[in-house]
């Protein structure tokens, strides 16, 4: 069963559980780690609260993702790697299932940002 927050589109919908509802909860866990924010955090703003819908934005503009980084961690990390991982959380929150990466895929996109 899904918890709030990490729960992929398709799952809500239907209850339907896959490999790729795995592969969207750890776009959302990697969306986390890059912004130090929760899935859901009911003490934000209405329009922040869920993590994923705020993030969605500044992920589709190259110029806008860096604003989603977690102010705490500057200068602790390359710009490019965590571009990179970014544009992974990106591709593993897509709405549609067929459009996100099967974890062996992430894998090797985060051994490739490991370097």
């Amino acid at each position: 069963m899904a918890t709030h927050g990490y729960a992929a589109p398709e799952h809500i919908a239907t209850g339907d559980c896959t490999a790729k509802c795995d592969v969207y909860g750890f776009g959302v866990v990697l969306l986390e780690t890059l912004t130090g924010r929760r899935a859901v955090d009911k003490n934000r703003p209405s329009e922040e609260q869920n993590l994923v819908e705020w993030a969605r934005r500044y992920l589709a503009s190259k110029r806008k993702v860096v604003r989603i980084f977690d102010d705490r961690l500057e200068g602790q990390y390359s710009v490019g790697v965590a571009l990179g991982a970014a544009n992974l959380a990106s591709q593993c929150l897509s709405i549609e299932p067929r459009c996100r990466p099967n974890m062996d895929e992430v894998v090797k996109a985060l051994e490739k940002l490991q370097g």
